[in-house]
């Protein structure tokens, strides 16, 4: 089974589907795949071959996650304003410890 997303214009994962491996061509994933897709619903839409196991493009994509063309990764949503895209590693690092505290007034 391979893995697959559909992208909106800001290249955002606006939905995911697996398609059977007896619809793509082996030595051509991705670009069978995503002919196959576009045949299936009769659209040219941009998708992307996301991989369960993080084989490929760094971690396996969800709804609202981002794909980043130049590095080839998609990356979840921030956790906050203050992460910092490490895209060797395709995660967001924090650069301050302090946004996992929330102060919590006690009666």
């Amino acid at each position: 089974m391979a893995h697959f997303v559909k992208l909106d214009k800001n290249n955002m994962v606006i939905t995911g589907v697996v398609v059977n491996n007896d619809a793509i061509e082996p030595n051509n994933e991705e670009q069978s795949g995503v002919e196959f897709l576009n045949n299936l619903y009769g659209t040219n839409d941009n998708w992307k071959q996301t991989s369960y196991n993080n084989k490929i493009r760094g971690n396996y994509a969800g709804i609202g996650y981002t794909y980043l063309p130049l590095e080839d990764i998609f990356m979840p949503p921030k956790c906050h304003d203050e992460a910092v895209l490490n895209a060797k590693a395709a995660k967001w690092e924090c650069t301050n410890t302090d946004h996992n505290i929330k102060e919590i007034p006690f009666a």
